[in-house]
């Protein structure tokens, strides 16, 4: 390959952020490693990917087939990546091959080829293959009418779910009650479909969703690089649930279970690069189902790389290009290469940011189809410390869980009840009421594991708050600091000053540490790590006695602060 085009994944919407300028630069990058000429198309000029630094040739042009067939034929690119620019990307490396304009100018589509991307992305023939390979699907058919859909709601109860072919964020889709919402959903469905097809399935709402991502070279070597728990419980989009890496309520049992399944359905679709893969499980019986694959970097692939540091669209890129995963050096550690599974030794929790504080009257119920415009994401040495750290970053202005204003017990239970922006302060509403963890995860579907937890930080509290400021003289402070409370929480809590506490914790010796993210839980020495803070003894980050600047970020994508602060 000389010359290579990459699609961009055009404006910011609502699915689409800044998750695929990251993966589009890396891609970029990527190929200028081996000293291939990148071609990059983006009607969006707030990205990165859009410098010259980053591309050698950048076209800022709209996003459509007609557009792209003219640079095809003005470039003359050997290969095209349209993997890197999410669903934009994929539908319109999809839209330029049905056409005949790849045939037409010798265009080698790379990575993840046409037919592994119809059959991932085509309802249809995802359900049969998956029943070709003994992968358990929901009861479903791919309906390309109403009559199709109501055909088949005849034979099955409600509720049903509706998920469009070739879509993003769940757009189209949705839970039908009844047959009135069937047909009103599935009418909205076709006409966002690029082929007007919709996939109507069974309903596991309330089970737990589990997701992999999955790395597999041209030869078939594979590998899991994460593994993501949704806190949330199927029914919400995976984009609109918090999410918890690695799984924490997963058995050994079932992790390999489904482990074991990814592999065999990356390679059963003959992924070349990365895919990620969602399966909804039933903890109680062992039964799961597969739900969908994204063949392309998605919104969890961005996830999942800062999560472990694996680069996972730099390596999908050179495994496109041909290399195999034990040829791809690692790009942090330097030592071992792209096949080693990375390993973590800490927790990580991503929490989506929405925009109602933008738009007050807006329905704040979340669901099936995405409303959040970015997200935090948060690093502890335990789920409570990440968690509270991640609602710390969600930029509401609240900086504890206890912070919230509901007016009624009825009010906390139906938030939990049903799922909104403000579910996590309800769940700790509920908790401090005396609501049982039990009659919570009942409601809300979600695992007990995560609501203890919950509990665990509100008892924490009730401890700080019953020492006051006797605190400082025992065991309990650094037991609040590991646990994620801040100063100020401790502050408040005691009936002091923030500058005070943070006095007094450092002349009793509590201090922040930072450890190291490198793929490989410290086996062995990693030479570009990134770091998280913690409170324990060991500090893994050496400073350098040289001049530095530091470069502060633009917190989560929102309204009014997307992409170009970053």
């Amino acid at each position: 390959m000389k010359k290579v085009l990459v699609i961009g994944s055009g404006p910011i919407v609502i699915g689409q952020a800044a998750e695929f300028d990251y993966s589009g630069s890396q891609a970029c990058t990527s190929l200028k490693e081996e000293g291939v000429k990148v071609v990059l198309v983006n009607s969006n000029p707030a990205t990165i990917q859009t410098d010259h630094e980053i591309a050698d040739v950048v076209y800022i042009e709209p996003l459509r087939p007609g557009i792209l067939a003219k640079i095809v034929e003005r470039e003359k690119p050997d290969g095209i990546i349209g993997t890197m620019g999410g669903q934009t990307g994929l539908n319109l490396t999809m839209q330029l091959y049905e056409r005949g304009f790849l045939k037409q100018f010798g265009v080698e589509v790379l990575g993840t080829g046409v037919d592994a991307i119809e059959t991932a992305s085509e309802r249809g023939k995802f359900a049969d293959l998956m029943q070709r390979i003994n992968e358990p699907v929901l009861d479903s058919v791919a309906a390309n009418s109403v009559e199709e859909a109501v055909g088949f709601a005849k034979a099955h109860s409600y509720p049903l779910i509706l998920r469009p072919a070739y879509t993003l964020g769940g757009s189209g889709g949705g839970v039908a009650h009844n047959e009135d919402e069937l047909v009103e959903k599935m009418k909205f469905g076709m006409r966002l479909s690029r082929i007007g097809q919709v996939l109507i399935e069974e309903s596991v709402i309330g089970w737990g969703e589990f997701e992999y991502e999955v790395m597999r070279d041209g030869k078939g070597n594979c590998i899991t690089v994460c593994n993501m728990e949704n806190i949330d419980p199927m029914g919400i989009h995976t984009g609109e649930s918090i999410v918890v890496a690695p799984s924490q309520t997963l058995s050994n049992n079932d992790h390999q279970m489904l482990r074991s399944a990814s592999l065999k359905i990356i390679n059963a679709l003959n992924i070349q690069g990365g895919c990620n893969i969602q399966f909804a499980l039933n903890q109680k019986t062992g039964e799961y189902y597969v739900i969908e694959v994204n063949p392309r970097l998605s919104r969890s692939s961005a996830l999942a790389s800062k999560a472990t540091g694996y680069p996972i669209a730099r390596v999908a890129t050179k495994i496109a290009l041909g290399y195999t995963l034990d040829e791809i050096p690692n790009a942090i550690t330097k030592r071992t290469p792209a096949s080693f599974e990375p390993a973590l030794d800490y927790v990580v929790v991503k929490i989506p940011r929405w925009p109602f504080d933008k738009m007050p009257e807006a329905d704040r119920r979340i669901g099936t189809q995405m409303k959040s415009t970015g997200e935090v994401m948060a690093i502890g040495r335990n789920f409570e410390e990440a968690l509270q750290k991640a609602v710390r970053s969600w930029e509401i202005k609240k900086s504890s869980l206890s912070e919230s204003n509901f007016k009624s017990l009825e009010e906390v239970l139906e938030n939990i009840k049903n799922a909104t922006d403000v579910r996590l302060f309800a769940i700790y509403e509920a908790l401090r009421k005396g609501v049982k963890p039990e009659k919570i995860a009942e409601l809300s579907s979600i695992h007990i594991w995560f609501i203890e937890k919950i509990r665990n930080i509100f008892e924490i509290e009730k401890e700080i708050g019953k020492a006051g400021k006797k605190i400082y003289d025992s065991e309990l402070l650094a037991r609040a600091k590991k646990f994620g409370f801040s100063d100020r929480q401790i502050a408040e809590l005691i009936g002091s000053q923030e500058v005070e506490v943070r006095r007094r914790r450092k002349e009793a010796g509590v201090k922040p540490v930072y450890k190291i993210v490198d793929t490989c839980a410290a086996e062995f020495e990693a030479s570009t790590p990134y770091y998280y803070s913690t409170y324990e003894q060991e500090d893994e980050a050496a400073p350098k006695e040289i001049r530095k600047v530091i470069v502060l970020g633009g917190g989560p994508i929102r309204i009014g602060s997307p992409i170009d602060n970053h």
